[in-house]
């Protein structure tokens, strides 16, 4: 093989060794003053071949010496070295583009120091090899391995300087790539943001005007809600007038039809009442009537009228019933009816009357004779001896007295006393008015001492004992609850005197009011009111001035009418109501004494069974059997005594009864024979 064969096909293995295909970035581009040489292709220098072709010669003259001895190898390599400094002159003498081209120079000495290293592999390899460096003209001389370690550190000096240059560059290039990077990221940033305002703008737009559109059309519908509302208000207000003036016509038809009905009914009640009183006029005329006095007279004509009349009474009734209502002509027609029933009786009474008359005077002559007869008679027995005296019956009956003894007008006018006293006592608390601080006390023992005794009625049971505790404690001057108040006498100076005399009022109130409507209350008001009078006597003393003054025969007492005392004022010391010039009927009248007699008696005969039983009652059965005696003694009075003894007895007989046994079944005795004819 021919050696420049050799040497060319050594460049090709080198053009395609490991650093021959090194190839680098692309974007070293901007950097063209350093990568220049690095992105260029590898080219051979016009003396790379002179190179090659004396290092080749070198080496070929290196290996000869070193086959004879050791110690010549000093020579070749001094030879060697002077070589390479003859070389060296004469290069840089000869190599002035190369001298100006730093980069081309450097790629030179780095294709050197590769053919030196391949060039020292073939000198290891024996000496069979060697003629294979050979070449037809000369031999080059082998550079020093001291030069090659000063090229191969300025090759890599310069290699240490590229990279970090390289990487300074790539740390700018990153640095620049990163604030690119950067710059783009806040530009997408703030476009992403003015994106999001933008579509945030868009929807808050479109909310708007979705809004808008809700809005239009609420007030849209809420207008045509006003419309069909004030459509419905004008209906219903029509509708409302028409229903009022339907409703109007009729109660109007309802009045005049209940009008109608009651003026019918009033008629028909009328017509009835003028009926039962013809019916009764019809009664007072008997035809069989004979007068006792008048033996003469004959009532049938009379009586014939009478049942005319009632009978034409009667058919207009029925008439008037099957047709309804009756009319004012009926009702006309039956009052003339009466009006002739009612002078019927009158001509008939008259007519008696005459008769009656007319017998009284000739009774009177009679009777002026008979006198006469008499008077003759005693003066003719006027000297004989006195007949024998009447009986002791006739003797007591005959002497019944009208006014109460001295010692119970007496006693009756203490009690009144001593209640005018009372009332003077507390005159500060009653007449008060302008002060409203002892007005609303007044008001609040009024009533803290009534309000616990009108809540005693005849089924109290086990709350008498609560009621007896209240009032107690109020007259003992302890605190008490009334209506949620704390009320006390010691409130005021006259409270307590204001209290006993209210306190004994209210007693007397239950006896006319409770006691006559439900009479077996007189019991538990009784025993409260007794047990309260035996531990404040003046209560009890109080209760019978009020007792006395409210029912006048509880004494017993009839009140004489004096001079110049009015009628009205003369009833009401009888004991009756008199309201607007008018009496109370008798019925009423006997029903509230009959209340307060029994009371009365039964206080006389109960006592509280929580208290003291040692001492005696403070006005036990002794009052009772003196009140019964003295009553027996009086004249009796029409319908009043009869009432209030038979009360009397009915709740106190028993007690009596036991207390005095004989006595009171010879009280019982006159009652029947001497004091029931009276």
């Amino acid at each position: 093989m021919q050696p420049r064969q050799l040497r060319w096909e050594t460049l090709a293995a080198l053009r395609t060794s490991g650093k021959g295909r090194l190839s680098y970035c692309r974007r070293w581009l901007q950097d063209e003053d350093i990568l220049e040489g690095c992105m260029s292709p590898l080219v051979l220098s016009p003396y790379s071949g002179w190179v090659l072709d004396r290092m080749v010669g070198q080496s070929a003259q290196e290996i000869t010496p070193s086959r004879s001895s050791t110690p010549k190898e000093s020579a070749p390599l001094t030879n060697r070295s002077s070589s390479l400094e003859k070389v060296t002159p004469a290069s840089r003498r000869g190599s002035s583009p190369l001298s100006l081209d730093l980069p081309g120079f450097l790629r030179e000495l780095l294709i050197l120091y590769s053919v030196t290293d391949f060039a020292y592999m073939l000198t290891t390899q024996g000496n069979d090899d060697l003629s294979l460096l050979e070449t037809d003209q000369e031999v080059f001389p082998a550079v020093p391995p001291s030069k090659v370690a000063e090229v191969e550190g300025c090759i890599r000096m310069y290699e240490e300087m590229h990279r970090l240059k390289g990487k300074e560059g790539l740390r700018q290039r990153q640095e620049q790539q990163e604030q690119m990077v950067r710059a783009v990221y806040d530009l997408a940033s703030e476009q992403l943001k003015r994106f999001d305002e933008l579509k945030e703008l868009k929807q808050h737009q479109e909310f708007q005007d979705l809004q808008e559109v809700m809005e239009k059309s609420s007030k849209e519908a809420q207008g045509q809600q006003e419309k069909l509302k004030e459509e419905h208000r004008h209906r219903a207000k029509v509708l409302n007038l028409k229903l009022r003036e339907a409703e109007q016509q009729r109660q109007r038809q309802e009045e005049l039809e209940r009008l109608r009905k009651e003026e019918g009914q009033e008629r028909l009640r009328r017509l009835y009442s003028i009926q039962e009183e013809v019916l009764q006029l019809n009664q007072q005329i008997d035809p069989n009537y004979r007068h006792k006095d008048l033996p003469r007279i004959d009532l049938s004509a009379y009586s014939n009228r009478g049942n005319q009349i009632c009978g034409l009474v009667s058919g207009l009734i029925r008439t008037t019933s099957e047709r309804g209502f009756p009319t004012q002509v009926d009702v006309a027609n039956t009052e003339r009816a009466l009006q002739e029933m009612r002078g019927l009786i009158s001509s008939m009474q008259q007519e008696i009357a005459a008769a009656v008359e007319e017998k009284r005077r000739k009774d009177e002559e009679e009777e002026r004779q008979k006198k006469k007869e008499l008077l003759k008679k005693e003066q003719m027995k006027a000297q004989t001896p006195a007949p024998a005296q009447q009986s002791g019956g006739k003797q007591q009956k005959e002497g019944l007295q009208v006014k109460a003894e001295e010692s119970t007008m007496q006693w009756y006018q203490q009690l009144q006393d001593a209640a005018e006293q009372c009332i003077a006592s507390f005159s500060g608390i009653s007449n008060c008015k302008d002060n409203n601080e002892v007005k609303k006390i007044k008001t609040d023992l009024q009533k803290a001492a009534t309000i616990p005794v009108s809540q005693i009625s005849r089924i109290a049971g086990s709350q008498l004992r609560e009621i007896f505790d209240k009032i107690n404690n109020l007259l003992s001057g302890k605190s008490v609850q009334s209506g949620g108040r704390t009320v006390s006498v010691t409130q005021h100076p006259q409270g307590l005197d204001f209290v006993y005399y209210k306190l004994a009022e209210k007693f007397v109130n239950q006896g006319e009011e409770e006691v006559a409507s439900h009479r077996d209350a007189a019991f538990p008001i009784a025993v409260v009111a007794s047990g309260i009078w035996e531990i404040h006597p003046r209560v009890g003393d109080l209760f019978l001035a009020h007792l006395h003054k409210k029912c006048p025969y509880s004494v017993p007492f009839y009140p004489a009418l004096k001079e110049g005392t009015s009628m009205e004022e003369y009833q009401r010391m009888l004991g009756y109501q008199v309201k607007d010039s008018k009496m109370e009927e008798q019925d009423h009248f006997l029903k509230r004494m009959s209340g307060m007699i029994r009371l009365y008696a039964a206080i006389i005969q109960l006592r509280w069974p929580y208290g003291n039983k040692q001492g005696t009652h403070p006005h036990g059965l002794n009052y009772g059997w003196r009140w019964l005696a003295q009553m027996l003694n009086m004249e009796p009075l029409a319908d009043v005594t009869a009432t209030l003894l038979f009360d009397f007895l009915e709740v106190c007989g028993n007690a009596l009864m036991k207390q005095y046994q004989v006595q009171f079944w010879k009280m019982m005795l006159l009652i029947r024979e001497d004091y029931f004819p009276r």
